[in-house]
């Protein structure tokens, strides 16, 4: 296939927001301060963004919600979101306040601007812990500030102090998130309305931070800023009138485009935008979910977006699968090699969720397909000397196998992975290596160097299963092996996750992908090799470059 570049906004979602500081200079005021009528109301969760009133006596109020306004920028699989929303202190005393914001849950925050009477509050993005040194070094200098922290993926707090009689407030939010897909196309949601939360009766009273893919994640001090309490509505009036707008670039034409909660209109544009608008003024009482699929035909089709930014190229290239179904004839051969932890600390619901998993595998294997089940423990053995075509005798062995494996022992790898990892470069097959294990190891350079040396043309999926596996070298093994890491976290996932992975490695429909950029383009690319593309999940690459002229080329292979 080939790809035309063109320009499309980019770049700006490769950042990741962690904590935003907020530090006001401004001359110590004293004002009068006075309760605030409690509403007499629980701490219960928000279900939209609120400024709540806080009183001495931990009761709150909230806050007249004036407007809120919304705008959506999609650029094929991330949305970037602008929130304004507007509040009004109707009282004749000052007031300190919780603003309280809910976000997808996958979510990063990347600027926080607030307007409190004649004040502006600029947000600016620091890792957490260098947030909070700044913000005591600006309280102790006598400064006015503010910490906004995520307490929890989907809930943001801020405090916000001094806001004086009817002094109105207008807060501004800037977050991206990637969309979601399935195989009924994308989904967009923006919550208006979050659900309750079960709030374990013990407070956590220290803090942690630790790095992810989406930026920090921020532990909660306080378990009343992460369930603010809300008016009941079916006693309150209305609140919060909201306009909406989403400009869609899905990069490609679309089969279907609707709005399965608001009535919408849709204006379609010559650059291939489609503006979707909110069709009458609405109130945030329900989320807002749009949903679009790409007409994709018969064959994968690709979408290109690039921005400049100081001197740089940055480019998302989206290559989506057909959404029909696959036929027999456009499934490639698929050579599976089912590698599972018999060790003693995959004891328990672990060793019984994983051989539940692996038996959907098995049961799901198609005729023409070859495959394998390797254990290991102390030491590693294979079902088979070599992979087997999958028919009902050699399924039933299988599966016997399976039923009789029992978690005792060590766990060393090294073994496992020359068994399932024979170096084979035979184009003709799909060659995935599943590893299930819940083990931590120390010697990631040598399983490393085994991975370079006979990987071959394999994929290789790794699974992380219980509390603590060791997912740098997880991660880094399936990233290197062209495949994907799936952690569980608690047994009662396996079975789920299993079974989603299982699903999608059914059904490859092109391998082998390359990229040749126009001649004299030095491209900065992630990932560096490209993983195969399956049925029903879009793959994006991203990359760098110092220009972005001429053509560039994406080709693999498919089913004859």
């Amino acid at each position: 296939m080939s790809v035309q570049i063109f320009t499309r906004h980019f770049y700006q979602h490769l950042w990741f927001g962690a904590a935003l500081l907020l530090v006001l200079c401004l001359m110590q005021g004293k004002g009068v301060y006075a309760e605030p009528a409690a509403d007499n109301i629980k701490p219960e969760t928000v279900k939209q963004g609120s400024l709540l009133f806080m009183a001495s006596d931990g009761s709150y109020s909230e806050a007249p919600r004036l407007h809120t306004d919304v705008d959506m920028a999609v650029s094929g699989m991330i949305v970037r979101v602008i929130v304004k929303q507007r509040f009004k202190n109707p009282t004749t005393v000052w007031q300190e306040g919780i603003y309280v914001f809910p976000l997808p849950e996958n979510a990063a925050v990347d600027h926080l601007k607030m307007h409190v009477g004649d004040r502006i509050i600029e947000g600016e993005i620091k890792p957490r812990e260098e947030a909070k040194k700044i913000y005591t070094q600006a309280k102790h200098a006598g400064k006015k500030a503010s910490l906004v922290e995520q307490e929890r993926p989907n809930i943001f707090t801020t405090s916000v102090a001094n806001i004086g009689p009817n002094d109105s407030i207008t807060v501004q939010i800037e977050y991206q998130h990637s969309l979601r897909y399935t195989a009924a196309g994308f989904s967009l949601r923006f919550p208006m309305v979050v659900g309750p939360r079960y709030t374990p009766s013990t407070i956590i009273e220290e803090s942690t931070a630790q790095p992810n893919t989406a930026g920090w994640i921020m532990s909660i001090t306080n378990v009343l800023r992460i369930s603010p309490p809300v008016p009941d509505p079916a006693k309150t009036p209305p609140l919060n009138p909201v306009s909406l707008r989403v400009d869609l670039n899905p990069g490609m034409p679309l089969a279907k485009l609707h709005s399965l909660s608001h009535s919408i209109t849709k204006t379609a544009r010559e650059d291939g935008h489609v503006l979707i608008e909110l069709s009458d003024e609405n109130h945030a009482d329900r989320d807002f979910v749009l949903e679009w699929q790409p007409d994709t035909g018969h064959k994968p089709k690709a979408a290109l977006f690039t921005e400049a930014k100081d001197g740089q190229h940055y480019i998302m290239l989206m290559i989506m699968p057909s959404v029909q179904s696959l036929t027999d004839k456009q499934r490639l051969p698929r050579e599976s090699i089912f590698v599972i932890d018999t060790s003693g600390s995959m004891g328990g619901n672990s060793i019984r969720q994983a051989k539940a998993a692996l038996r959907y595998a098995l049961e799901h294997l198609r005729s023409g397909d070859r495959f394998n089940v390797i254990q290991f423990n102390d030491s590693a053995s294979g079902l088979f000397s070599a992979a087997q075509p999958v028919d009902d005798k050699n399924i039933g062995r299988a599966l016997r196998y399976v039923d009789s494996l029992e978690a005792s022992g060590g766990t060393k790898m090294v073994e496992a992975l020359h068994l399932a990892l024979n170096g084979s470069t035979n184009s003709e097959v799909v060659r995935q290596v599943v590893f299930l294990t819940d083990g931590s190891i120390s010697n990631e350079r040598q399983l490393f160097d085994i991975i370079h040396k006979r990987l071959g043309d394999s994929r290789l999926f790794t699974v992380g299963i219980g509390s603590a596996p060791n997912s740098f070298f997880m991660r880094k093994a399936a990233q290197f092996g062209r495949g994907t890491f799936t952690y569980i976290g608690n047994t009662s996932e396996v079975a789920e996750k299993m079974n989603e992975l299982f699903s999608k490695l059914e059904t490859p429909v092109m391998t082998n992908l390359n990229i040749s950029w126009p001649a004299g383009v030095d491209a900065e690319m992630w990932p560096r090799r490209l993983p195969d593309l399956y049925h029903g999940e879009p793959l994006v690459l991203k990359a760098r470059l110092k220009k972005a002229e001429g053509e560039m080329i994406v080709t693999g292979r498919v089913a004859d």
